[in-house]
């Protein structure tokens, strides 16, 4: 197999499989509380700066081990992101349960600036990129083209996160638990589930895969910035979008759309990195135009 065809196909799934992440995350939201919740990819972008300095604090206390330190760091990120989700839902959008969902919409718009800017003001030198490591080092053969092994480490952790996410959602009793809350709180109440522990349990789950995406997004790229959340969040949000927001297939496959789109203009476009993005947000467009509810997404009817 063509060596730059290898390179494509893994740029658009190791894309694929980040934006995946972050859009699920949106999907498992928006059909639990039926909100926008425009700042996670800004929380999801903790993760990084998280992994980042628990690494440099291990990396002297482990001796060298690498490995084991990067582990750690990432572990320790994700669940820190994951208790950030649950405080952004107790101090910020529970208070808009009841709430027209406009203005759930525009309070996590405003919580993504605070967000970023806490990064900023709390992180040594928070306004300067930072050079995020390699999650793992290395490569292998696949006939003439040299593979690195991190590409391959991202797309089987992101299928083997979603295909637990899965197992969670649909065949165990916290999964139910969840989808009688997103069906209707006030029976799930009488049927014996405290709906703001089911909040507080999705949220730390959203946030905490968003995580993931958001280390291998810093990883992929080599660098993290402050204000990287807001384009991750926008890319999640409209593969989501294109897939069908409350649906985790759809987010799939949207965000397999967008990366495809993303990969094809890069390989075939003259400095096609800088026009990436126009295209996806014109397949947003187009998505929007040509079915508003997204590729398997439910079409909703309203009584007025």
């Amino acid at each position: 197999m063509d060596s730059l065809l290898v390179q494509y196909l893994m740029n658009w799934m190791v894309l694929g499989s980040i934006y995946t992440l972050v859009a699920i995350g949106f999907s498992l939201l928006f059909g639990l509380l039926n909100v926008i919740h425009f700042s996670h990819g800004d929380v999801s972008m903790v993760a990084p700066f998280v992994a980042l300095a628990v690494l440099q604090a291990l990396l002297g206390a482990l001796a060298g081990n690498g490995a084991t330190a990067m582990v750690v760091a990432l572990l320790i990120a994700i669940v820190v992101t994951g208790l950030v989700g649950i405080g952004v839902d107790r101090l910020v959008i529970r208070r808009f349960r009841r709430s027209p969902a406009m203005m759930a919409l525009v309070a996590t718009v405003a919580l993504g600036t605070v967000v970023r800017e806490l990064i900023r003001a709390i992180y040594p030198n928070g306004s300067n990129p930072k050079a995020f490591p390699a999650i793992v080092e290395g490569t292998f053969s696949m006939g003439a083209a040299q593979i690195p092994l991190q590409p391959v480490a991202i797309i089987v952790s992101s299928i083997g996160a979603v295909a637990l996410m899965y197992v969670l959602l649909q065949k165990s009793s916290i999964g139910t638990r969840i989808r009688a809350v997103a069906e209707d709180r006030e029976t799930a109440r009488l049927m014996g589930i405290f709906p703001e522990r089911i909040f507080a349990f999705t949220f730390f789950l959203a946030s905490a895969v968003g995580a993931l995406g958001a280390l291998f997004f810093a990883s992929h790229a080599g660098v993290v910035r402050f204000d990287f959340g807001v384009q991750l969040g926008l890319i999640g949000f409209s593969a989501a979008v294109i897939g069908g927001l409350g649906s985790m297939n759809g987010a799939i496959l949207g965000s397999l759309a967008i990366a495809g789109i993303e990969a094809l203009v890069q390989a075939n476009m003259a400095d096609g990195a800088s026009y990436r993005l126009v295209f996806v947000f014109l397949l947003v467009i187009l998505m929007l135009w040509v079915r508003p509810s997204g590729l398997l997404g439910k079409p909703v009817v309203e009584k007025v």
